[in-house]
């Protein structure tokens, strides 16, 4: 004897079958989209910190994977899919997919240290020295066109003028070549830069890898550099790459390359 069911049976199997429904946000040509989709979109798009989780983000990207949905199912039916080209695309994603999901993995249990960190802000520091300088020179060919430079100066011509004949960019503004500290100039250069005094004139040229220099000091300052905390984002990122070029040079160097 079949029994009627009651209100409260109903009910039950309404509340049974809601996740079954639910499951799926969307059917598109039979092809169902799933909510768990949604979600992990909607992850990684708060993750990112662009927006926060809400239904109209939500709606957005169920649209989103509906839009997908439809333009996928008409490449496939054209047959893009097989295409060599398209093949060797999907490849390289895959790996590229694959390896970061690996070197995230990496770096999460060989996280960069704090204390390297600092260390290597230190360095940095004591690279850029405490002071940086304005400076102006003349880059020539020979020692003899330095010479002859110099001698013009000492009998009043324009260093901004003669920086004119200057083999380099700097011969458009005068041989000026902003502020710079020691550590960013090749030593020779930086060396004589920074025993002048504001408005001295080397009295002999300054010889290095790009020719014969003539440097003229306009001024000099205390470097201002950023706190560690400022730059210490900045430094973990290069720090990781230093990390990842090892591991990278270490497998190649245990592979079988013929």
């Amino acid at each position: 004897m079949m029994l009627k069911p009651t209100r409260m049976m109903l009910a039950l199997i309404a509340v049974a079958a809601a996740p079954v429904f639910a499951q799926n946000v969307a059917t598109v040509n039979g092809k169902a989209i799933p909510a768990s989709k949604v979600d992990q979109v909607v992850k990684q798009v708060v993750a990112q910190g662009q927006q926060p989780d809400s239904p109209q983000l939500r709606e957005m990207i169920k649209k989103d994977l509906i839009g997908r949905e439809v333009l996928i199912q008409e490449a496939d039916k054209q047959g893009f899919g097989t295409k060599a080209e398209v093949k060797a695309a999907i490849e390289n994603a895959r790996q590229s997919i694959i390896i970061n999901a690996m070197l995230a993995d990496y770096l999460k249990k060989n996280p960069v240290k704090e204390a390297d960190m600092k260390a290597e802000y230190d360095k940095y520091k004591s690279a850029m020295g405490e002071k940086e300088y304005h400076s102006r020179h003349i880059l020539v060919a020979t020692e003899q066109e330095a010479k002859d430079i110099i001698a013009k100066l000492k009998n009043g011509g324009k260093f901004e003028e003669l920086a004119k004949v200057s083999k380099d960019g700097s011969a458009n503004n005068g041989g000026d070549l902003g502020w710079m500290t020691p550590g960013k100039l090749v030593k020779p250069f930086a060396d004589a830069m920074v025993a002048l005094k504001n408005g001295e004139i080397t009295q002999t040229p300054v010889k290095t890898e790009f020719g014969f220099h003539v440097i003229k000091m306009e001024e000099s300052r205390a470097v201002k550099l950023p706190s560690f905390d400022e730059v210490k984002g900045q430094i973990n990122e290069a720090m990781q790459q230093r990390k990842i070029a090892t591991l990278r040079e270490e497998l190649t160097a245990k592979a079988k390359i013929q």
